[in-house]
């Protein structure tokens, strides 16, 4: 076969190869779709949703008594203005003068089939001092908003005063309200504890909106060292490295903001999203083994034909077909060296016999460790997979250009010879 045929049928292979990924990739987001939604449902039956806990609402209410006229109507006919006291109603929303809470989060990471869970338990203790500053007595509503409706509050207490109030369900939001009288000076200390799970991340929001927050302390201890922080939430003051975790401490004497305190959880490589992206970028993986392994046998002046090119294709695509369906049931690491060791032994065995031993456990092998395996594992650590292939590209240029300079190209691509067989390489000077 002519050296030009012999180019366009493997590139033909690789193509041919290029789309079965692209299926194996689509199929693959399919059936993690279809795993999230009938497996999400049940997780969250049991973990709840991810929380955002605020803190306890305060409105005080008043009455004031102001005088007023009305017109009455005599027996006669006759109008008559009275005058006489009427009572307003007032309300203003007020907010902790101290809010002291400390959480304590560990992450419980499950897998149900393609999909990793990212669940974690919380504990969660708060005492707040509201000093009545206002001239007038009235009701302090103390009101407070579970984080998740649906999820499980294991010692639950919400005290006001010392009275618990843990009781007082409004039928109509679900939440606590505690109703106290308060008159000028006064101080009223809320107390506030629960146990609970969650899912993904974890908010606490002093003020909904923003507003002046005064003497706010926040401890958190994670038990988990890979941290991260939800967008538009505050800064930990000071952080401490502790043996399983970290110690984050929010403090702030006084602060005007809208943004809440949270933390992300822990998450690992969703083996769906992996296995789809390793297929979507295996043919950039195949046209640099195609590529070395085409400029070697030409160097060689081994005879390699599309059909051989044809079972290499299909040895990259066990690889990820292999993956694809192993690993909802194995771990990711362990499936991953599972495939690479049956893709590089399909490879080393057939070229053994096509070649010999040596090329295909030098060349053959040590470039498929390069491509596919080293490629496969960039993805592994997110935002370097274009780098990955931008140093490969590299690497592979200047490494083929240095053996490949001599080479006369127009005799390697004449149609009038084996590509191989006439292949000449000029002599050193």
């Amino acid at each position: 076969m002519g050296g030009w045929k012999r180019v366009l049928a493997i590139g033909l292979i690789w193509a041919v190869a290029a789309v079965g990924w692209m299926i194996l990739g689509g199929v693959t987001q399919h059936r993690e779709r279809t795993q999230s939604s009938s497996t999400r449902e049940d997780v969250q039956s049991l973990w709840g949703n991810p929380q955002s806990q605020s803190a306890p609402q305060l409105t005080f209410n008043w009455e004031t008594q102001a005088p007023a006229t009305r017109t009455e109507q005599r027996a006669d006919g006759t109008a008559v203005q009275v005058s006489e006291q009427v009572t307003e109603k007032h309300t203003s929303a007020q907010l902790p003068d101290s809010s002291h809470i400390d959480v304590d989060l560990r992450s419980d990471l499950r897998r149900k089939g393609l999909i990793w869970y990212s669940l974690y338990d919380v504990q969660l203790a708060g005492e707040y001092v509201y000093k009545h500053a206002q001239d007038q007595r009235g009701q302090l509503a103390v009101r407070f908003h579970f984080p998740d409706s649906s999820a499980v509050y294991d010692g639950f207490k919400f005290l006001v005063n010392g009275k618990d109030f843990s009781g007082a369900v409004d039928a109509a939001d679900g939440s606590i309200v505690a109703d106290v009288p308060v008159t000028p000076g006064d101080e009223v200390k809320i107390t506030l504890a629960y146990k609970s799970r969650g899912l993904g991340s974890w908010r606490y929001s002093p003020t909904r909106g923003a507003a002046r927050i005064r003497d706010f302390q926040l401890n958190m201890t994670t038990h988990f060292k890979d941290i991260d922080f939800p967008e538009q939430t505050l800064s930990p003051s000071t952080r401490e490295a502790t043996q399983d975790g970290w110690k984050l401490s929010w403090r702030f004497e006084q602060i005007v903001t809208g943004f809440s305190v949270g933390m992300v959880m822990p998450q690992r490589v969703q083996p769906g999203e992996l296995a789809s992206a390793l297929a979507y970028s295996a043919p950039i993986s195949l046209f640099f083994y195609f590529l070395v392994i085409y400029v070697l046998a030409t160097l060689r002046r081994i005879d390699l034909h599309p059909v051989n090119y044809f079972f290499l294709a299909g040895a990259f695509y066990a690889f990820h077909l292999l993956f694809a369906y192993a690993v909802d049931h194995f771990t990711i690491e362990s499936t991953f060296v599972l495939c690479s060791v049956v893709s590089i032994a399909l490879v080393a065995s057939y070229l053994r016999l096509v070649v010999s031993a040596r090329f295909a456990l030098r060349e053959a092998a040590l470039a498929q460790l390069l491509y596919l395996v080293g490629f496969s594992l960039a993805h592994f650590w997110e935002g370097f997979t274009g780098l990955t292939v931008t140093l490969l590209a590299i690497i592979t240029l200047f490494a083929l250009m240095q053996l490949t300079g001599r080479v006369r190209w127009s005799e390697v691509f004449s149609t009038s010879a084996d590509a191989v067989s006439g292949t000449h390489v000029a002599p050193r000077p």
